[in-house]
């Protein structure tokens, strides 16, 4: 057998597994390409799914917060109004703080140089008060009308006394003219036997705390003004 034949020979017994491995290569070769694609798609999902997670934990942690500033909101609106419950309970609570009675000669409406001083050094003492009203209370021996309107022109006076000499507001003054009738805030019991004006400064319950008060001017039923 010559050197041709023998490599014939041998390329025809090779040629079948050169063709099996060639075979196996691209076998190979389509595996590696597909497990790159599994691979791709796999990283691919899963990042998905990450990113996913994570917009769905900043939803959550955006719900949470906009619950919490919900509840602050209510907690606070809720303060607010116990707030302003306080205020509006205390509008018209009152205590008395000082008081003085200014007598009258004869039952005349003429203030005395006792009763003006009297005034004059009550009045020095409203200066620092806030929230506060006058109670004036004016009393007269007289029965019947005639008490009441003498009472009238006796509360009339330290009102007109008030007002002119003190700048004291009007709207601050609330007087009564009880006639020879017992002042209901008094013990004395019986008919009033004396010409006098009984004068009660009360201070608000919000103004001693320092809360600031509305101002009006409205005057109690009976109110007189100078």
């Amino acid at each position: 057998m010559n050197v041709f034949a023998h490599k014939k020979w041998v390329k025809k017994q090779t040629d079948p597994i050169n063709d099996r491995l060639t075979e196996l290569d691209q076998v190979n070769a389509k595996n590696a390409t597909d497990i790159q694609g599994v691979d791709s798609r796999a990283q691919a999902g899963i990042h998905q799914a990450q990113s996913a997670a994570d917009a769905a934990n900043q939803q959550a942690t955006a719900a949470g917060n906009q619950a919490q500033q919900a509840q602050n909101t209510a907690l606070l609106a809720s303060n607010h109004v116990n707030s302003l419950n306080g205020t509006v309970n205390g509008l018209d609570q009152y205590k008395p703080v000082t008081e003085l009675d200014i007598a009258f000669r004869s039952g005349q409406p003429i203030l005395s140089a006792d009763a003006r001083k009297q005034l004059d050094d009550f009045a020095a003492t409203l200066a620092t008060q806030k929230g506060y009203i006058l109670d004036v209370e004016a009393h007269s021996p007289l029965p019947g009308s005639a008490g009441i309107q003498s009472s009238q022109r006796l509360g009339a006076a330290v009102n007109r006394y008030l007002v002119t000499q003190h700048d004291i507001p009007v709207y601050r003054m609330h007087m009564v003219a009880l006639g020879n009738a017992a002042s209901p805030n008094s013990d004395a019991a019986g008919p009033v036997r004396k010409s006098t004006v009984h004068v009660r400064l009360m201070e608000n319950s919000l103004a001693a705390q320092g809360a600031p008060l509305p101002q009006n001017g409205t005057s109690s039923l009976g109110a007189e003004r100078p």
